[in-house]
């Protein structure tokens, strides 16, 4: 007889996994808010602190991802041990505190370092909440599902451009990121109350390390897909970033005008490109394991050309028509390649597996991908002028290609080391 029918109780309680899957989204659309609305309010920092672009990149991509990256490894094997939700819990309260201090800050080195808190923090989000999605959708659901919640990148993207230019506007750029800043730490809280893991896994169910580690290894899929979303990502997220810059210096649009450009074109154009990536991949992915890589495959193919045309368009409504299929095409990736990684190793491992991913995307994409624009626009700057950045952004545009060429080749090995 059970001593505790209380907790009994609670273990037989039915998982309700779409409303773990709805605060889940709620989580990482913090995540992206939090990450992106740097982008929108470049202009008054660098103007403010008188910051170069290069800097700028590095707080936009480097600072972020340095432990962002290091960081969401160990978090996720103590996700895989200890539970889950904890950890999610933990960082995002560790995250929305730094971004709050990020408008206190006075010069680049203090920005450095809360950028640095801000990925610590990020870092434990994001690879615990594959798994514990995995851990609640049955495999025919996995895309969709995972796609649902992918949606926190648009939707967060979208909300910290919108808030941030409106906020910025109507008080200035250090009012922003506290808003925001303080909107996490209040839902803290809440999450943490109300979402509990499927299963607690104890320390003698958990791999090891070492052991999870050695599977992705012998794994061709997994490096292919890994270093292929890391070329993707070097694009997307330097184009997130530096995108409402090139509206501001060589499309003309103010302040407010580039927030609702960029703003609609990640809701709109994101938003359908996510949820797309996860109704083809369980829909294609049923018939045929290389689907999963091969559709962000082609999608990165379509998308790089009418990129170019909204580059060099002659306005910025133009361009936001230029720029909207091709935004949701480069998201497609998204549900796809996630769920494969899902499938290559054990159920247990899933979370050290999503951040060993993490780990070559981020480091590589979020770590190189702004910086490297923003470097290629100061070196090009005394040449174009304010056309530099479009011309920096015109050569990014070659990652996208690279990644295709990646998606590609890990097609080949998808279907036989798949694990169901």
């Amino acid at each position: 007889m059970d001593s505790n029918p209380e907790a009994s109780a609670r273990k037989a309680r039915p998982l309700r996994p779409a409303f773990v899957l709805a605060m889940l989204l709620a989580v990482y659309t913090f995540n992206f808010i939090d990450r992106q609305i740097l982008g929108i309010l470049a202009g008054p920092i660098k103007a403010e602190l008188k910051l170069t672009d290069t800097q700028l990149g590095a707080l936009g991509g480097f600072a972020f991802a340095l432990l962002y990256s290091t960081m969401g490894l160990p978090l996720a094997w103590l996700g895989d041990r200890k539970g889950r939700t904890p950890v999610i819990a933990a960082s995002l309260a560790v995250w929305s505190g730094f971004t709050a201090l990020c408008g206190m800050v006075s010069g680049f080195g203090a920005m450095f370092l809360c950028r640095l808190g801000v990925g610590v923090g990020e870092a434990g989000g994001v690879a615990p909440s594959y798994a514990l999605i995995s851990d609640c959708f049955p495999p025919h659901r996995r895309a969709r599902a995972l796609a649902i919640y992918s949606l926190g990148i648009p939707l967060g993207s979208a909300a910290g451009i919108l808030l941030g230019g409106y906020v910025a506007a109507a008080v200035n750029w250090r009012a922003a990121f506290l808003s925001v800043g303080l909107a996490g730490l209040v839902f803290t809280p809440l999450f943490a109350w109300l979402v509990r893991d499927p299963q607690r896994p104890t320390a003698s169910q958990a791999p090891a390390l070492r052991d999870v580690l050695v599977i992705l290894a012998a794994k061709r899929s997994f490096w292919l897909l890994s270093f292929g979303a890391a070329s993707s990502s070097m694009m997307g997220y330097g184009m997130a970033f530096w995108l409402p810059s090139l509206m501001r210096r060589s499309f003309g649009l103010g302040l407010v005008e580039t927030s609702q450009f960029f703003g609609l074109l990640l809701l709109i154009g994101g938003t359908a490109g996510v949820l797309a990536g996860g109704v083809l991949a369980d829909w294609l992915g049923g018939r045929n394991k290389a689907a999963f890589a091969w559709l962000p495959a082609f999608a990165y193919l379509i998308g790089v050309p009418l990129f170019v045309g909204g580059l060099y368009s002659g306005s910025g409504g133009a361009a936001f028509w230029w720029f909207l299929l091709p935004q949701a095409l480069v998201y497609l990736w998204l549900a796809p390649v996630i769920t494969a990684v899902q499938h290559l190793v054990p159920a247990p491992m899933r979370g050290t597996a999503s951040a060993s991913f993490l780990l070559i995307n981020n480091l590589i994409g979020v770590g190189l991908g702004s910086l490297s624009i923003g470097k290629l626009s100061d070196l090009l700057t005394p040449t174009f002028g304010n056309d530099a950045l479009r011309h920096a952004i015109l050569a990014g545009l070659g990652f996208y290609l690279l990644a295709a060429v990646l998606m590609l080749a890990g097609g080949r090995y998808l279907a036989r080391e798949w694990m169901d």
